[in-house]
């Protein structure tokens, strides 16, 4: 059963990526800050918010670029702790949540989380169904595209759950940054899969996108 922190949480603040619940997340951790970060989260709860970089990043990344108030909270799945002293993560988004207060602003930041929960819904009702098979028939359509169209493949199997279907799809198609957080920003999972399919309807393959959230690098 799911317990939201209490504590504040470790913020780890990427350009052009966005992370949805129920979604797993390769990451390769190397910087210094970073590597303290996932230390110390190891030894607690092993709880990591992931959060998006604002544009303008560039100029402040060293100290504390701004990042969207929107961001994911995730778990350790997996970690690798390499001979060069870095890390390689599997990272499961957990829940939608809202990035509050920041508490610690050295060696890396950490913040206290406000969870947003998902509307309910049933996935037998009718609108689901028709949701569901909408959105899986144009994101198989799209499968045969590669790397034109995902950065990673998403999980499009019949015995997967519609709220996993979804998230899946909107983190590993090639959709920009923008787009993807007002898709995290939906409190419905039918409504994200109805927007989520009006984006891929509209896709046109248009050459190499921006390294967005298949996997991470800090």
């Amino acid at each position: 059963m799911f317990t939201p922190p209490k504590r504040p949480v470790p913020v780890f603040p990427l350009p052009n990526l966005v992370l949805f619940p129920e979604v797993e997340l390769p990451l390769h951790v190397f910087e210094l800050r970073y590597r303290t970060m996932v230390r110390e989260a190891l030894s607690s709860e092993r709880w990591l918010a992931m959060a998006t970089l604002k544009p303008g990043w560039e100029a402040d990344y060293h100290d504390s670029p701004a990042y969207h108030d929107l961001g994911c909270l995730g778990r350790f799945e997996d970690v690798e702790w390499l001979p060069n002293d870095c890390y390689n993560l599997r990272l499961l988004g957990v829940r939608r949540v809202r990035l509050g207060r920041v508490a610690r602003e050295f060696p890396y930041r950490a913040c206290l989380v406000e969870v947003l929960d998902d509307a309910p819904f049933d996935e037998s009702d009718p609108p689901a169904q028709m949701e569901r098979a909408a959105l899986l028939e144009t994101a198989r359509k799209l499968l045969p595209l590669g790397s034109e169209a995902w950065l990673a493949p998403p999980r499009t199997g019949d015995d997967a759950p519609f709220e996993v279907v979804v998230n899946s799809i909107a983190q590993c198609a090639r959709l920009a940054t923008a787009a993807k957080l007002e898709l995290l920003a939906v409190d419905s999972v039918v409504d994200r899969a109805r927007y989520l399919h009006e984006h891929l309807k509209r896709f046109r393959p248009s050459g190499p996108a921006p390294p967005t959230a298949g996997s991470g690098r800090n």
